[in-house]
């Protein structure tokens, strides 16, 4: 198996953890919201206010589950419309209140299933991009396993984009990149490390800010490693980010993106 497949496959074990243990292991005194106060509540989005050393933040996250009824409960990972808009929902408040927000990201994509076309995924992942790209507070997201596409980008637009070591991001999945471009499935593993998806390829290529090293007996055995260095680096650069000038903060974060552009050009 290739560097890059191993990462995708470590990125998507079952036994992962989760957002929901991401916040528990960072923050005090979580408090869950719920609904996006247009349709339903999903249960993919898990958002609300916490404390950050007691610092007020907003935090936001995709959830993915551990077992199967975990994973039916919150659509395996992939949101609908009232997922993202129950996400902008939250990070208006935070705005509103002058709270930084933190989101993290594990999804293999936005759901695209005929209900939530119908009420509006498209829009739904362009308006959170918009909103985010001048959303007057410090915006930190990390990606602690999958970054699908659009879904992935929609809470991803921020100063600071952080991943843990084995995380991955990209426009489409391996097996979908085998798939279009060679109509040969065999190729998932050459896809892999053609896509340059990986936090090491997604830093040299600055994409990312800075990448999160995991333990060596994994995750999912020693979450405080890699949770302990999140937290201290949480720490250390929201007070940076909220001493900056609004105006500065909200140009510094359309340059970031705009590079990107660049590139393609």
């Amino acid at each position: 198996m290739s560097n890059a497949m191993n990462s995708v496959a470590i990125a998507r074990m079952i036994e992962r953890p989760n957002t929901r243990q991401f916040i528990k292991a960072i923050f005090d005194d979580f408090m869950e919201f719920h609904g996006d106060r247009y349709y339903a509540d999903d249960g993919a989005i898990v958002g609300g206010i916490a404390s950050l050393n007691g610092t007020p933040v907003t935090v936001i996250g995709v959830q993915k589950g551990h077992t199967l009824d975990e994973n039916v409960a919150c659509n395996f990972g992939c949101p609908n419309p009232e997922g993202y808009r129950k996400a902008l929902r939250l990070m208006k408040q935070a705005e509103k209140f002058h709270r930084p927000v933190i989101t993290f990201i594990n999804t293999a994509g936005a759901f695209c299933g005929i209900g939530a076309e119908e009420r509006g995924q498209g829009e739904a992942l362009a308006r959170n991009q918009m909103e985010m790209s001048r959303l007057k507070t410090p915006i930190i997201s990390i990606f602690i396993g999958e970054g699908g596409s659009g879904g992935a980008l929609a809470l991803a637009v921020a100063d600071r984009v952080w991943m843990l070591e084995h995380g991955m991001y990209s426009v489409l999945s391996p097996e979908g990149f085998a798939s279009i471009l060679w109509r040969d499935s065999s190729r998932v593993a050459e896809a892999a490390e053609l896509m340059k998806m990986t936090a090491r390829d997604l830093l040299q290529n600055e994409v990312i800010d800075k990448m999160f090293l995991e333990p060596k007996e994994g995750l999912e055995n020693n979450l405080e490693y890699t949770a302990d260095a999140l937290k201290e680096a949480l720490c250390e650069t929201i007070p940076k980010l909220q001493k900056k000038d609004i105006d500065e903060l909200l140009e510094e974060r359309y340059n970031r993106f705009r590079k990107f552009g660049e590139f393609i050009e």
